[in-house]
């Protein structure tokens, strides 16, 4: 890396003390920005084997002429100047956590002398108080247009309402009560700042105080005869009721909370943040953004509550902006400093933490899904687009040296739990896009124990003797019947393709040099030697091709990276869904197989009928008896066979992890 010893700092030099540093490119533009508790130890890191470093800090080290830093006394006052020249340089090797869209916001204009309310998205002005932000902006104008019934405050634009007081008429809103008509006088500056204040109140807590406030009014109404009053205020009280059950209720503590979750992978990560306020959901966002260094999920969590809070004015006069409690899956790098910043934002304690139970646990959860669902959908749009596929099948082309674009490509995947029920995947993807039809799985029947790399022997070996056994089946005279020459690709008797007759342009397999070479061992002894074949490893996304010692890396920008990703990934969980349903078929007929009278077909029965064996255990003997085909004698059976059979622990079948009850 010679770029990077001629500007290395000399020995010494750097300060063992808190600071920010910066690397610029050789034209002086800042690319990357960083705190450090200690410069040296940090900056010293940047600087020591080159292959230690991940590869996009190693692209950044290589990309930069000079490096500087600024000495400051504490971590808190670090991470301010850190995110304050993040805005100000917008360096590119740092993560930038931007909005995949608007989000609106409603908004009261307290400044003017007759405030309103509307809907909004973008920047927000000094002067107004705003509530969000909210995830569809329908959802918000119904609401609005239901609580103008109880709360008649001005919700027109200025030069509607200059107009209607200048011709002394109300508009529509005026004459079917959703207006008091400011514009005409029927309302002075002070009732209708109360108005409108009530409004507020409304907005910013549950409610409920509200309701029954009107609750009593009716009834006081109703005492004195008058109904008409009554009957007004029981429609009052059904509108807001309404208005409140858009939001559900999470919390029954009236919690005010940011629930903040991601999902990430080696190249994006995606955030989801449900804005929690009296106990009820009252918005949501979403941001997807690069990774451009190896910091973990604790630096991905600070970066972004110091970006999210950033906009917040100390002066706001809604305290609400920084709620009291943020809750996060892992606590941020610097929890005390970023702590302090966002409670002097607030202007009284900020709880930072990570829920570990009940109901915050259980939000957490659905705020995680929506950021998997999220990250999903983001790359699924990426892979739906025909010229970004095209693109995508060109950059593989041109990384892997291959004669023409891969147009289908088969990727292999092996699962297993400590050496047993070891099955394979084959998935397809033709044009970038997935064939599902072709998708295929293995069980290894050669191979004892853990071992992948020899099942990947098997699994390739299968599969391609396979195809060589279809092909020259379908190339003799006989299939051919005396047509063209060369392989049939259709079956003449039924018109269907032939499972296995189609060659890959490409292999992929899940895994680095080891898995490559045993594809690259099997493919030889078939003599086979005109279909590429190359691995991803997972750590890094190093894309390895056989017999090299150097990995293929891929812009971290790349389609074609993308869509090996999605490929991958597609075989893993098609891998892991077979070994789940074997390990679960097999875990019943390991403890049901001595049952006198409960074949195969029994078996599988009971199994669809409870669901799991867990279930199954938890039955009664009449229960299992109602099962159609099964008898009080049949079922007393396998209870017994049940209760006799020993209990095993439970497993993650994902990560072979024995999980505590």
């Amino acid at each position: 890396m010679p770029a990077r010893v001629s500007y290395r700092p000399a020995p010494g030099s750097i300060p063992d003390q808190p600071g920010v540093y910066r690397f610029s490119d050789e034209n002086g533009r800042v690319i990357y920005v960083g705190k450090a508790k200690s410069l040296r130890s940090r900056l010293n890191s940047y600087f020591g084997d080159p292959m230690g470093l991940h590869h996009r800090t190693r692209t950044m080290v290589q990309s930069a002429a000079k490096v500087e830093w600024t000495v400051v006394q504490t971590e808190t006052e670090a991470l301010q100047l850190e995110y304050s020249w993040i805005k100000e340089f917008d360096p590119r090797f740092n993560v930038k956590y931007r909005d995949d869209k608007s989000y609106p916001w409603l908004c009261v204009t307290l400044a003017e002398e007759f405030p309103r309310v509307m809907v909004g998205r973008g920047a927000k002005r000094k002067g107004n108080r705003y509530f969000g932000p909210y995830s569809h902006a329908w959802a918000i104008r119904e609401t609005v247009d239901l609580l103008l019934r109880v709360f008649p405050m001005r919700s027109c634009r200025p030069g509607v309402f200059k107009n209607h007081k200048q011709i002394g008429r109300p508009c529509l809103l005026g004459y079917i009560g959703k207006c008091s008509a400011p514009c005409v006088g029927r309302v002075d500056a002070d009732e209708h700042r109360e108005i409108v204040e009530d409004f507020c109140s409304f907005m910013a807590s549950d409610g409920t105080a509200y309701v029954k406030r009107l609750e009593a009014q009716m009834r006081q109404a109703s005492d004195e005869l008058e109904f008409e009053k009554a009957a007004r205020l029981r429609d009052d009280i059904g509108a807001l009721q309404k208005a409140m059950d858009r939001n559900a209720i999470v919390f029954q503590d009236r919690t005010d909370a940011d629930v903040i979750a991601l999902a990430e992978d080696p190249l994006e990560v995606a955030v989801q943040i449900f804005h929690v306020r009296g106990g009820r959901v009252r918005g949501e966002r979403g941001w997807v953004a690069d990774r451009m260094d190896d910091g973990g999920t604790d630096a991905l969590i600070e970066s972004f509550l110091v970006q999210l809070y950033d906009e917040v004015d100390p002066a706001d006069p809604d305290p609400v902006a920084v709620p009291r409690e943020i809750l996060v899956p892992e606590l941020p790098t610097s929890l005390d400093s970023i702590t302090a910043v966002l409670t002097a934002k607030r202007g009284s304690r900020v709880h930072i933490r990570v829920p570990q139970r009940g109901d915050k646990r259980v939000l957490m959860e659905t705020v995680a899904r929506n950021a998997g669902e999220a990250l999903v959908r983001h790359k699924t749009s990426r892979a739906g687009d025909l010229s970004t596929r095209n693109r995508a099948l060109e950059e593989i082309q041109e990384a892997l040296e291959l004669p023409s674009a891969p147009l289908r490509i088969e990727c292999y995947d092996i699962s297993n739990l400590q050496g047993t029920e070891v099955v394979a995947s084959m998935v397809v993807f033709e044009d970038g896009l997935p064939r599902k039809s072709e998708y295929r799985r293995f069980i290894i029947r050669s191979i004892d124990g853990q071992n992948d790399v020899a099942a990947m022997h098997e699994v390739i070996t299968r599969r391609f003797k396979r195809l060589l056994d279809d092909q020259r089946a379908s190339a003799s005279p006989a299939a051919h019947d005396g047509g063209d020459e060369g392989p049939l690709l259709i079956d003449p008797t039924t018109g269907a393709p032939r499972r296995f007759a189609y060659a890959p342009s490409l292999v992929v397999v899940d895994g680095g040099p080891p898995q490559v070479a045993a594809a690259a061992a099997a493919l030889d002894e078939l003599a086979i030697h005109d279909i590429a074949l190359c691995g991803l490893a997972k750590r890094l996304e190093e894309v390895w091709l056989p017999d090299s010692d150097i990995p293929v890396i891929l812009p971290r920008t790349s389609e074609g990276l993308y869509l090996l990703q999605r490929v991958r990934d597609e075989a893993h969980r098609f891998a892991i869904t077979h070994h789940r349903s074997r390990r679960s078929k097999s875990m019943v007929e390991s403890v049901l197989d001595d049952v006198p009278g409960l074949g195969e077909v029994r078996r599988k029965t009971l199994i669809t009928h409870f669901g799991s064996l867990k279930k199954l255990r938890a039955a009664t003997v009449e229960e299992i008896a109602a099962v159609p085909g099964f008898g009080p004698v049949l079922a007393a059976a396998i209870k017994a066979r049940l209760e006799q059979a020993p209990t095993r622990e439970a497993v993650n079948t994902a990560t072979g992890e024995i999980l505590t009850s």
